[in-house]
């Protein structure tokens, strides 16, 4: 499939798991996609949650390639902690990267976004629909992405933009592979969150990833898709 095919994509988070494997599939189908992340070495080196930078990013990739069609935030961290012991720092620190990130990324873009009709698809998480224990500052951030983008998609769907967000789960990322629970945590509560089958690759978030980036699926908006393996179901 050639579903990109004449589009520019940027992806924020590009070096390593889901957003690698998103920048590696729309790639494949034919976008020129403008990698993003912090990570030494990557074509535009940035931190989302640097609202400077940000804009800085978008303005050069636009200056670029003279159009920007879709925007795939992916770029995020996470830690858990018993949230009577999570640090304001350490709080702050999340929900600067995961929701300011993102929002940064969002307002810098939509104005390019609109001339193309284009659209954007965020990363959020089954933390922001169900109960994830340890998870204060990720869920709260998460979940403000949710309605964030719930908010663009309806305040601009007249004008041609669409805004989705997929809630991976169970997906082995090298995000995942950092994710220890804190000292004396109770297993059982988080068996809920747990899928019923193997983990998964980040290319199996990448795909739905890309088909809610592409003109599939036109018809959706402010939508948020679940590829969990049917963790929350």
């Amino acid at each position: 499939m050639k579903r990109f095919e004449g589009k520019v994509a940027l992806v924020t988070g590009a070096a390593s798991g889901i957003g690698k494997a998103t920048a590696d599939r729309l790639a494949e189908e034919g976008a020129t996609v403008a990698r993003v992340d912090l990570a030494p070495g990557t074509e535009y080196e940035c931190d989302v949650a640097d609202e400077a930078a940000v804009a800085r990013v978008v303005a050069d990739v636009v200056a670029k390639h003279g159009r920007l069609d879709v925007l795939c935030n992916v770029a995020g961290i996470l830690r858990a902690d018993h949230t009577h012991e999570l640090a304001t720092e350490a709080f702050d620190r999340i929900m600067k990267v995961n929701l300011y990130g993102t929002f940064f990324m969002c307002r810098a873009a939509i104005p390019h976004l609109l001339k193309t009709r284009g659209n954007i698809v965020n990363m959020s998480s089954t933390s922001a629909l169900g109960s994830h224990p340890w998870m204060a500052a990720y869920a709260a951030s998460k979940g403000g992405i949710l309605s964030l983008t719930r908010t663009i998609a309806v305040e601009y769907v007249k004008q041609g933009l669409r805004a989705n967000c997929v809630c991976p789960g169970g997906i082995n990322t090298p995000l995942h592979g950092q994710f220890r629970m804190p000292k004396k945590a109770d297993m059982d509560l988080l068996r809920g969150a747990i899928p019923m089958v193997p983990y998964v690759g980040p290319e199996h978030a990448a795909s739905v990833i890309a088909f809610l980036a592409s003109d599939d699926a036109r018809y959706i908006n402010g939508e948020d898709i679940r590829a969990d393996g049917g963790a929350l179901s």
